[in-house]
C-alpha cells in the first residue's frame, strides 16, 4: 500500500495495516479534533468543565486549565503571558496540543492570584484556575490524551465504512497497539522542515538553519507567506523582510529584527526565540531518525511487540515492550539487526551522536532516550457513520479515544483513514 511523500519525508514509510482505508477529511472546523489532557493523577483538563472548580491546595505556583482554538500551543503561552503583563518564563506546560484543533492542558504560573484568569480571555482562549501547588507544571505529570475526532466527507457506503473500520481495527488489535511514529504536526504538516532546522543546527550550519527556517518556501502555505520567504531567499535582506513578511509569521519576525540589525549572528537570531521551540528542532530531527528506525524494523518483519535479545525495552503496567532509541549524546543504537539498521541510517545522515551536544547553545543539547515502537489504543469508540452535515452527499464517523503522552492521534488515524494526501485530508 503506497504511502504518501509527504509522510515519507518524516520518516513514516509504511503502514502497519493492509485493510484499505475510509479516507475523508480531519479538522473541517478546529472543533472536529478534540484534545482534553490527562495528568498522572487522574485529573483532566476538561474543554467545558461541568462546574468551575474550588480552588484548592497550596504552593507559588497556580494550576489553570488553558483552553485555546485553533492557535499555537506557544503563541497561546505568549498570550497569556502578555495578558498578565509577566515574562513567558514564569508560565510552564506540560506538553504542546495541535494548532489547528479546540484543545484543554495543565499549565502552571508562578506568582499569580486566581482572579487573575479573569483577564486571559480572547476569541481563540481562555483559562480557568484549579489548585494551588509547589510543583510547576512538567511532561513527567503527564499521562496522556483524550481524544474526540470527526472524520468527514467520506465517499463510501455506510456498510463499506464500518467493514473497513472493523478489518483495520481487527489488525491492530492483532499487533498489540499501533506503530509510534511521531506525527505530522512534530514536523510541519503544510511545511515540514523543523527536523530540518534541527539537522543544519547539529551539524553547526546555523546560517543554513535559520534560512531553512525563515525562508525555504512550500507550496502548500499561503501565497503571501510563500511569497515573502521566495523573496527572502533569493535577497537575504533581513531588514528589508521586515516590511514584507506577514505579521502572523510572529516566530520567523522575531529572528528577522535580530538580524536586520546584526546580520551574520544567526546563533543570536536563534535565540530570540522561546526556548521551547528551539529545543523542538532538536527533538524533530529524534523524531524523524526514530520513525526511520521504525519503519525499517517494520519493513524487515522484525516484532514490534516482544523485544528480542540486545534490543532496548521498557517496562509499561508490568510489561516489557519493544523500545527504540532518541538518538543522544548518550544514548547509542541497538543491538542486534535492530542496531545495523540503525547503524545504516546513521551513517546515511553523517550526524552522529555526540552532534546533539550543542556548545553554542546548550539548553537545546540532547542526551537522548528510548520510546516504544507501539502505543496502545486505549478505549477506542467507532461511532457508526451517519451523514456529514457539511456535505449531505458524504459520510462523517467520530471515533474517540485515549494515547498515553508522547503518542500521536493522527498516526493513528491514518491508519485507519489511508490518506492520499495528508494535507488535504487535514493532518
Amino acid at each position: 500500500m503506497t504511502v504518501p511523500l509527504l509522510e515519507k519525508r518524516i520518516g513514516i514509510e509504511v503502514y502497519a495495516t493492509k485493510s484499505q482505508g475510509i479516507g475523508g477529511k480531519l479538522r473541517h472546523f478546529p472543533e472536529d479534533f478534540k484534545v482534553e489532557e490527562i495528568l498522572t493523577n487522574g485529573s483532566t483538563a476538561k474543554i467545558e468543565p461541568n462546574n468551575m472548580p474550588i480552588i484548592t491546595g497550596h504552593g507559588r505556583y497556580l494550576i489553570h486549565v488553558l483552553v485555546k482554538c485553533n492557535v499555537d500551543t506557544f503563541q497561546a503561552v505568549q498570550i497569556v503571558a502578555n495578558k498578565l503583563g509577566i515574562n513567558v518564563e514564569r508560565i510552564q506546560i506540560g506538553g504542546i496540543k495541535d494548532a489547528k484543533a479546540l484543545t484543554a492542558q495543565h499549565i502552571s504560573v508562578s506568582r499569580m492570584l486566581p482572579e487573575q484568569a479573569t483577564q486571559i480571555k480572547t476569541t481563540s482562549l481562555w483559562v480557568y484556575p484549579l489548585l494551588f501547588s509547589n510543583e510547576k507544571m512538567d511532561s513527567s505529570m503527564l499521562f496522556g490524551n483524550n481524544f474526540h475526532i470527526n472524520i468527514r466527507a467520506i465517499n463510501h457506503p455506510a456498510s463499506a465504512i464500518t467493514k473497513r473500520l472493523e478489518n483495520v481495527n481487527r489488525n491492530l488489535l492483532k499487533l498489540g497497539g499501533c506503530p509510534n511514529f511521531f506525527g505530522h504536526q512534530r514536523f510541519g504538516t503544510i511545511r515540514a522542515i523543523t527536523h530540518l532546522v534541527g539537522k543544519d543546527i547539529l551539524l553547526g550550519e546555523w546560517e543554513k538553519a535559520a534560512l531553512t527556517f525563515l525562508a525555504k518556501p512550500s507550496v502548500l502555505e499561503r501565497p503571501e507567506s510563500r511569497q515573502a520567504r521566495q523573496q527572502l531567499w533569493n535577497t537575504q535582506d533581513y531588514e528589508s523582510a521586515l516590511r514584507y513578511f506577514p505579521p502572523r509569521l510572529v516566530y520567523e519576525r522575531q529572528m528577522l529584527k535580530h538580524l536586520a540589525q546584526q546580520h551574520r549572528d544567526f546563533i543570536g537570531a536563534f535565540h530570540r526565540l522561546p526556548i521551547k521551540l528551539c529545543q523542538l528542532f532538536i527533538q524533530a530531527y529524534q523524531s524523524y531518525l526514530f520513525n526511520r528506525f521504525l519503519s525499517q524494523r517494520i519493513m524487515h518483519g522484525l516484532p514490534l511487540k516482544k523485544p528480542r535479545a540486545n534490543e532496548y525495552r521498557l517496562t509499561i503496567d508490568s510489561r516489557e515492550h519493544v523500545a527504540l532509541p532518541l538518538i543522544g549524546y548518550r544514548q547509542g543504537i541497538s543491538g542486534g539487526l535492530q542496531g545495523e539498521i540503525e547503524k545504516t541510517l546513521l551513517e546515511e545522515e553523517v550526524v552522529p551522536p555526540d552532534k546533539f551536544k550543542i556548545p553554542a547553545m546548550p539548553r537545546i543539547s540532547s542526551s537522548g532516550g528510548v520510546r516504544t515502537a507501539l502505543t496502545e489504543v486505549i478505549d477506542l469508540h467507532l461511532e457508526r457513520p451517519s451523514r456529514d452535515e457539511t456535505n449531505i452527499s458524504r459520510k462523517k464517523i467520530g471515533p474517540s479515544f485515549t494515547l498515553r503522552k508522547g503518542s500521536y492521534a493522527t498516526v493513528v488515524l491514518r491508519e485507519f483513514m489511508k490518506p492520499r494526501n495528508p494535507v488535504k485530508a487535514g493532518f
